[in-house]
């Protein structure tokens, strides 16, 4: 469903490019004019005009589409990397540290084993030089 939907949406995309792309420029925004081309009647601006509204609609609706679909069968996730606890309540208890033995827990008996042995057993004297 999602890779029809997708497909559509590209074309879309496409044709909308080429709608746009074959329209005069009447206003000259980057300095070229649109002189007389084979798109120049009226009628034609007018087609082209409609077909983009049109497609520009259909852009805005298959994204809609898109996004409420990937979230669709979503399920509440943590962002500690646990899967989220149905037994909690939403506003949640106290929140606890993780004691997987993440980085931090690592780094940190690396750090307490470089500083154990330099640690002084009591207060000591200034020595003098």
């Amino acid at each position: 469903m999602q890779t029809v939907v997708i497909v559509i949406h590209l074309m879309i995309v496409a044709v909308m490019i080429g709608a746009v792309l074959l329209q005069k420029s009447e206003g000259g925004g980057l300095g070229m004019g649109g002189g007389a081309g084979f798109m120049s009647s009226r009628g034609t601006a007018n087609l082209l005009s409609r077909t983009t509204a049109i497609l520009a609609a259909g852009f805005f609706l298959t994204s809609l589409f898109l996004s409420w679909y990937a979230g669709y069968n979503r399920a509440p996730s943590s962002i500690i990397g646990q899967p989220a606890s149905q037994t909690q309540p939403a506003g949640g208890g106290p929140i606890t540290a993780p004691t997987s033995g993440g980085i931090l827990d690592t780094l940190k008996k690396a750090d307490e084993q470089q500083q154990a042995p330099a640690a002084p057993s009591g207060p000591q004297v200034p020595r003098s030089q």
